[in-house]
């Protein structure tokens, strides 16, 4: 993919272009977003809306050694969210094709 004619050059470009679409973001603490990014700043703050997050919540099985347990999601979803920057990881913008 030719990302120059896609007008992206630096990293914020592909968030830039992503504004007022639906993206994946995913956070410290085993959790994940997905909902419409609103506006974003250089610590990489983020405003979304009709989010839906997923938060993986692993429960120790009785018995089983400590890494092992049992693996449940817990889904909530929010009209609008303010995202502290430095807990997020990695932010997906929709798929392009």
């Amino acid at each position: 993919m030719d990302t120059s004619s896609a007008g992206i050059q630096e990293p914020f470009d592909l968030i830039r272009l992503s504004l007022n679409e639906r993206v994946f973001v995913k956070l410290r603490g085993d959790r994940e977003l997905t909902g419409v990014l609103h506006a974003y700043d250089g610590h990489m703050n983020l405003i979304m809306s009709a989010v839906e997050e997923t938060i993986m919540v692993v429960e120790p099985v009785e018995g089983a050694p400590h890494s092992q347990g049992s693996v449940n999601y817990v889904k909530r979803k929010m009209e609008m969210l303010f995202v502290r920057g430095d807990g997020v990881i990695l932010v997906s913008p929709p798929s392009r094709t």
